[in-house]
C-alpha cells in the first residue's frame, strides 16, 4: 500500500477530485491510502436530494461547501476537526460491501490509542453507543474506493445546525440521512492530541513504520493539474451537487402583511419543474405570470433573482419584498 500526500489541502472539492483521479488513473498494481481534512463543507450522498440534506439558512450564513460525492449513503459535515481517509484499491469481486475489511485497520489504530472502537452495523464505527465514523463506498471498472469520516475534534453544534432538516413539508425520492448520536475521538483519549498529531499517529500504526519511512505515490505536476481540472468540471459544477438530485416536491406557507402565500413546487433535476403559488393575499396581476416565470429556473437564490428581476411584487401578492419571496422559496426563515 503506498500513501499519497494530499499536501494539506482543505478545500473539499480538490480532496473529492483527487480521490477520484487516483481511481480512475493511477495504476492499481498496488492499493493506496489517502487522507483528508476539509475546511466546513456538507458531502451529499451520491443518491441524496441535496435540498433535503442541508439547514439552508445556516449554509448561507456560513459559507459552507456542499459537494456532492461520488459515493452512496447520507450527508456528512466535515470541518478542520474531521479527519477522513481512503483507501483505493482493486475491485476482487468480495470487497465491495465488505466495510470491516477496510475499517479494522482503522479500528485496530483506535483500540491502540484507547479507543474502544468497533464496528457497528454495517458501516459505522462506535464507541459504546456514540458513532465517531461513517463509511461509503464507491466502485467503477474493476477498482474501488473505502472512505470513512473520523470526527476526531469536529464541532458537534454545527454538525447538528448544518445538516438539520427543517420542519417544511419536503418530499423526496433521494436517499435520506439518519442522524445519529455522534461523538468525537478526542473524548476518549487518555492524553489530548490535535487533528494532525492524530493523523500522524494513524499514519504510523497503519503502515507500522514512522511517517517519514512511509511508501509514497507522488503526484507529478500534470497529474495535479489533471486533479484541478476535474474539482472544476465536477465538483464546482452546480448541476452536479444541486442539480443531479432526485425529485422532489417542496411546500412552504407564511404570512405576510399582504395575507398568506403558499408556495408549491416539483423541483426535477434542481429546477423548479412546476410551480404553483395558492393563498388569500390581495394582488392585482395574474399569479400565473410568476408561476411561468420561475418554472424551468434552477432552485438556487442568484437564478431565482435574476429572473424577478425588474418585476413589481406588489403588484401580485400585495406589500411583499424580493428578500421576503426569494425567502419563502428557498425556505428560509
Amino acid at each position: 500500500m503506498l500513501f499519497i500526500d494530499n499536501e494539506g489541502i482543505t478545500d473539499p472539492t480538490l480532496n473529492l477530485a483527487l480521490e477520484e483521479y487516483v481511481l480512475r488513473n493511477l495504476p492499481m498494481d498496488d492499493s493506496y491510502l489517502l487522507f483528508y481534512i476539509n475546511e466546513p463543507s456538507i458531502i451529499i450522498g451520491k443518491n441524496q436530494n441535496t435540498i433535503e440534506e442541508i439547514n439552508t439558512d445556516y449554509v448561507h450564513e456560513q459559507g459552507i461547501h456542499v459537494v456532492r460525492r461520488l459515493s452512496g449513503g447520507g450527508a456528512v459535515y466535515h470541518d478542520l476537526g474531521n479527519l477522513n481517509f481512503s483507501f483505493l484499491t482493486r475491485d476482487d469481486g468480495d470487497s465491495f460491501h465488505n466495510f470491516a475489511k477496510f475499517t479494522q485497520p482503522v479500528i485496530d489504530a483506535l483500540r491502540k490509542l484507547g479507543v474502544n472502537a468497533e464496528l457497528s452495523g454495517r458501516n459505522d464505527i462506535q464507541v459504546g453507543e456514540r458513532k465517531i465514523s461513517g463509511n461509503a463506498q464507491f466502485a467503477s471498472r474493476g477498482r474501488m474506493f473505502s472512505h470513512g469520516t473520523l470526527l476526531f475534534d469536529s464541532a458537534m453544534e454545527n454538525v447538528a445546525s448544518a445538516l438539520k432538516v427543517k420542519p417544511i413539508k419536503i418530499e423526496s425520492k433521494g436517499t435520506k440521512s439518519v442522524r445519529g448520536r455522534v461523538a468525537n475521538i478526542s473524548e476518549y483519549l487518555a492524553e489530548p492530541m490535535t487533528t494532525e498529531e492524530f493523523r500522524t499517529t494513524l499514519l504510523r500504526e497503519l503502515f507500522g513504520c514512522e511517517p517519514e519511512n512511509v511508501p509514497q505515490y507522488k503526484l507529478s505536476a500534470e497529474q495535479w493539474d489533471g486533479v484541478r481540472k476535474l474539482a472544476e468540471e465536477r465538483y464546482r459544477n452546480w448541476d452536479w451537487n444541486y442539480g443531479r438530485s432526485p425529485k422532489c416536491n417542496i411546500q412552504n406557507e407564511r404570512k405576510f402583511v399582504s395575507g398568506i402565500i403558499d408556495v408549491r413546487l416539483d423541483v426535477a433535476d434542481g429546477r423548479m419543474d412546476l410551480v404553483k403559488i395558492y393563498g388569500d393575499f390581495f394582488g392585482v396581476g395574474e399569479v400565473a405570470e410568476i408561476e411561468e416565470l420561475l418554472t424551468g429556473i434552477r432552485y438556487e437564490e442568484e437564478a431565482i433573482r435574476q429572473a424577478l428581476a425588474g418585476v413589481n411584487l406588489n403588484t401580485y401578492f400585495g406589500k411583499l419584498t424580493e428578500d421576503e419571496f426569494v425567502s419563502l422559496l428557498l425556505l428560509r426563515d
